[in-house]
């Protein structure tokens, strides 16, 4: 008998949140709470197809004349709409975009680029941040170098710790940052802290990536992407990693993008020719549905207000129950400051294992939950179940 191949690889762990997903589903009893997945749902628990997209799923269907490849850049009309939502009207670089599959397939693009250009580049992150960033920094052998982000037991930012780090920071280096709504923590720089990252950013010659996942969601599209902006500007180069799956509502469709800005012309035609052939190797043309879905909407001036009001009726949503939980629940009283779906509560995994076990409750062991995993009728149940596990009393 011939030995497989595969005999050589290394076992890998589950993924945790697939399984809490497994846990929640065979849960039978009744009032079960999960706050596990981040995905957005209204107040019946379930995650809505937005009337927008709706709209502009119709006009796709009558319309769309052919299913041929778009091209490696993907859907340029798609990739110049999203330009003035997420940089404005003012940009000084000259900039490129090109389309992928989601924010995370961006963030990979970023990555490899950043590698391919500077072998020996460090990657300055804070903790705690999503997974697959650090998963991704590893897979490619780029060296990070950790800040305290935020302080999960004193639920508050660390920002000292960061502007810190980044004094560190060798020209070239790059710093992989949240826009808004923060994951896992929720908590967000202030404009001012914004203000501050982007002065250490162009003293020190740090290439800003930023992942804007959520913008919309927090406290709305303009405000949400006022920081970023700032650090944008000030930068030589930057990265910008996109996600249309959230604030469209497009999950399963994966839209995303990534915009690569540099201060003349010619560099940014290299840097084009190469995310334009790491991105062949990858996946080698994108996805249309999505991406053409979202063109439709915001070619359409009826249907780009609608989108902009069923993305205030969820950003509102979250908003409110982030409010009733930190009059709820006193030690999460800092919970009011913060943006998007996202907390990190201060809770070891026996206790989130407690609240699973013996309350029906869901979450991630590292205590991140998703808010609008709640409705007006159970976060009364959560806060008493959490407020008894935070004092150590029987709920």
């Amino acid at each position: 008998m011939t030995s497989s191949v595969f005999t050589g690889l290394t076992p890998q762990a589950p993924d945790s949140l697939l399984s809490l997903i497994g846990l929640y589903r065979r849960d039978p009893r009744p009032g079960k709470i999960d706050l596990g997945v981040g995905v957005f749902r209204d107040d019946h628990g379930a995650t809505p197809v937005l009337e927008a997209v709706k709209a502009a799923e119709q006009i796709l269907l009558n319309t769309q004349t052919t299913k041929s490849y778009l091209g490696p850049e993907g859907d340029i009309g798609f990739l110049d709409l999203l330009k003035p939502i997420i940089f404005g009207d003012a940009v000084s670089h000259e900039m490129f975009g090109v389309q992928t599959p989601g924010g995370t397939g961006a963030v990979r693009l970023a990555c490899e680029l950043l590698k391919a250009a500077k072998p020996d580049i460090r990657m300055f992150i804070g903790a705690a941040t999503w997974p697959n960033h650090t998963q991704i920094l590893d897979q490619l052998g780029i060296e990070t170098v950790t800040f305290r982000h935020y302080d999960q037991r004193a639920q508050r930012i660390g920002f000292d710790d960061m502007m810190a780090a980044l004094e560190t920071a060798r020209a070239g280096d790059a710093v992989l940052l949240h826009a808004c709504c923060h994951n896992p923590s929720g908590a967000d720089y202030s404009l001012e802290q914004w203000a501050a990252i982007a002065d250490v950013v162009a003293r020190k010659g740090i290439v800003p990536l930023i992942d804007l996942a959520y913008q919309g969601l927090g406290l709305g599209l303009e405000e949400d992407a006022a920081g970023m902006r700032l650090v944008l500007a000030a930068a030589e180069d930057g990265l910008l990693a996109y996600s249309c799956d959230k604030n469209f509502g497009l999950y399963r469709e994966r839209v995303g993008a990534l915009y690569t800005l540099t201060r003349d012309a010619a560099t940014l035609d290299l840097a084009a020719s190469n995310i334009r052939a790491l991105a062949r190797t990858n996946w080698s043309m994108p996805p249309d549905h999505g991406a053409a879905v979202v063109r439709i909407i915001l070619e359409s001036e009826a249907l780009t207000t609608l989108w902009k009001s069923e993305l205030d009726a969820m950003r509102l949503r979250v908003a409110d129950l982030r409010q009733r939980l930190a009059t709820a629940v006193p030690l999460l009283a800092p919970l009011a400051g913060q943006h998007g779906l996202f907390a990190l509560l201060p809770l070891s995994p026996t206790q989130v294992t407690t609240l699973r076990d013996d309350h029906a409750i869901y979450m991630a062991g590292s205590g991140r939950i998703n808010l609008a995993g709640l409705t007006v009728d159970t976060i009364d149940t959560f806060a008493r179940a959490l407020n008894a596990c935070l004092q150590g009393e029987p709920a």
